[in-house]
């Protein structure tokens, strides 16, 4: 058995203090009479009165106040069985912190409007399951797939360049890391539509990422690409940890200041492959709306229906008894009908 409003439980204590108090009551009131009247004084006023007629009315009322508080309290006893419809579906977020995202041609910095997007994002979602992955040249999966959208906000506020060994970008890690999270939940998911948001300034130097990229496509698991920054370019500031000041920008290895592209073509080629779209964010007061709208498609037809064992609330029983003993007490007569001569 289990309790959906367990504190209720607690007024049983103040039904006990009620029962103690009236008893002790009745004591000291025998006890002052017994010293002014005998027994047969009161044996003759209250001859009316049906044995223990008083004493069940009494019973009955706590009784019937204890049946009522158990029933607000929701007792739920044994199981049922229920069919859940589950409508959304997964996304997979893998997010690009390479050094090259805090490029400043989208404000304040590629990767800060990136997060912000996909908050707007999870904003909008209701009931559908999100997970986050960062990379850089190796890809960490910083949360599962969940619907716990506060706990998904804190892993997106720790992806940043400084706790990645690598600050290049190899889409190849990226993808086979979505590949293992979506292959893990693959039972948890059947039939449900999965898709992979990959955020990116475009720029890989890793290896050929194309057989991770059609294994996604055979998984059935589609690909939307979201672009940040400019084909013009920026440079990557460095900045002081403690003060916020600009100490240089981030340059190659002849000493020159390294300029970061947006590379939209490859990211289009993806999102193509993968049955997706291709989205671009190369001004501050661009988004991601036309994905968000996307989801609100996908959402319109069901999933996958789930069943599941749950306690049966069975509160309308101690109700019914508690308003039963409550009646006992108010329509049990205590004194005998008079006699008709």
């Amino acid at each position: 058995m289990s309790w959906e409003n367990p504190l209720f439980l607690w007024l049983l204590l103040l039904v006990a203090a009620l029962i103690a108090v009236s008893f002790l009551h009745r004591t000291r009131l025998r006890q002052a009479r017994s010293r002014y009247f005998s027994d047969d004084v009161f044996g003759k006023l209250y001859s009316a009165e049906i044995p223990r007629a008083r004493q069940i009315k009494s019973i009955s009322m706590y009784t019937g106040v204890v049946f009522l508080i158990i029933a607000l309290a929701g007792p739920q006893i044994g199981t049922e069985i229920r069919e859940v419809e589950r409508r959304g579906i997964d996304i997979m977020v893998a997010l690009d912190v390479s050094r090259s995202m805090l490029a400043e041609d989208v404000r304040p910095n590629r990767l800060d409007k990136a997060k912000f997007e996909v908050l707007r994002m999870i904003d909008r979602l209701r009931g559908d399951r999100v997970g986050l992955i960062s990379f850089t040249g190796e890809a960490v999966q910083l949360s599962p797939f969940t619907t716990d959208y506060s706990a998904f906000r804190l892993y997106l506020n720790i992806a940043d360049p400084t706790s990645m060994p690598s600050g290049t970008t190899d889409f190849a890690e990226a993808m086979r890391t979505a590949i293992n999270a979506f292959d893990a939940t693959a039972e948890d998911a059947q039939n449900s539509a999965r898709v992979l948001l990959l955020i990116s300034d475009g720029e890989n130097h890793g290896p050929d990422f194309t057989p991770f990229k059609n294994q996604l496509a055979e998984r059935n698991i589609y690909i939307h690409t979201v672009g940040i920054g400019t084909t013009g370019g920026a440079a990557i500031p460095i900045y002081a940890p403690n003060t916020g000041r600009l100490l240089d920008y981030v340059r190659d290895s002849n000493d020159q200041v390294v300029t970061t592209r947006l590379e939209r073509d490859v990211l289009r080629t993806i999102a193509e492959v993968g049955r997706g779209r291709y989205y671009e964010i190369s001004r501050s007061a661009d988004g991601m709306d036309g994905f968000i709208s996307q989801i609100a498609d996908l959402e319109q037809r069901s999933f996958a229906t789930q069943e599941f064992a749950d306690y049966k609330n069975q509160y309308q029983w101690f109700a019914a008894i508690g308003l039963l003993f409550l009646v006992l007490s108010v329509t049990l007569p205590r004194y005998r009908p008079p006699a008709i001569s």
